[in-house]
């Protein structure tokens, strides 16, 4: 099962369980201080994606894939959950609330929509793999040296969350060989057919284009009770830029 961190909900409630999902090169320890917060009202748990953080490392990394792998920890824990999944983790949870919607009561998905892009990711996996680890020994200085490569100092502190410096040498946390092969089914889409009529918040960044209105069709094709929402100032990375925000719109959404 993939690697799960637990916070127990700090009074006794009724809320089904929240399910945290990441996206791509993230970890549950992306999300600790929102899942923390969020867990005031209900136990929220955060999963580590295949190929991610402290969960098994797969030969495939499809949808499908992450699919199962959700409903496996859902079912595992205790169904139904809510679910909150950021960018690839709001495609896995779609294809899974698409695929078994008895595992789910509220669907959020942020800034992500059921469609293929073409845009490409690979190019920090080259920029990870280019980063010197001889003799690091300090996050700082793992900054330093990631700089050259990455500019976004937002992007390289993401990043380096997942690079393990008590490791030596120090290894990353993903499997950027598969992670590599499987980027075109991580930017696609598989054309899942169905409906998932449980209450679905698409929650974007009032700065991203990821959730363009044109997409707006299909997405109510597949989920009917479609709401949507934008963060002002936000991009994709709503919830590490505008995380109080991000969690008081979950809060809202889920609780109504």
């Amino acid at each position: 099962m993939l690697a799960t961190t637990t916070y127990s909900a700090a009074t006794a409630t009724t809320q089904p369980d929240l399910l945290i999902v990441h996206g791509l090169y993230g970890s549950a320890r992306n999300w600790g201080v929102i899942a923390r917060h969020l867990a005031v009202g209900r136990t929220v748990h955060a999963v580590d994606m295949r190929n991610h953080g402290q969960s098994p490392r797969a030969a495939t990394h499809s949808y499908a894939d992450m699919a199962g792998d959700l409903a496996e920890v859902i079912t595992t824990l205790g169904a139904p959950m809510d679910v909150v999944g950021h960018s690839m983790g709001g495609k896995a949870a779609m294809q899974l609330a698409l695929t078994r919607p008895e595992l789910i009561r509220k669907l959020v998905v942020a800034d992500i929509a059921p469609v293929a892009y073409g845009h490409d990711q690979t190019q920090y996996i080259t920029a990870m793999r280019a980063l010197d680890l001889n003799g690091l020994t300090s996050r700082s200085e793992a900054d330093r040296r990631l700089s050259e490569t990455v500019a976004d100092p937002a992007l390289r502190a993401f990043f380096l969350q997942s690079l393990d410096l008590k490791a030596q040498p120090p290894v990353w946390r993903l499997n950027l060989d598969v992670l590599e092969a499987e980027m075109p089914q991580i930017v696609g889409w598989p054309g899942t057919t169905g409906q998932f009529d449980g209450p679905t918040l698409f929650l974007t960044g009032a700065l991203s284009h990821y959730v363009k209105p044109e997409y707006r069709d299909t997405i109510r094709s597949l989920f009917p009770k479609s709401h949507f929402a934008k963060l002002p100032g936000a991009g994709h990375w709503l919830h590490a830029e505008r995380p109080r925000e991000f969690e008081q719109a979950v809060q809202v959404f889920l609780n109504a």
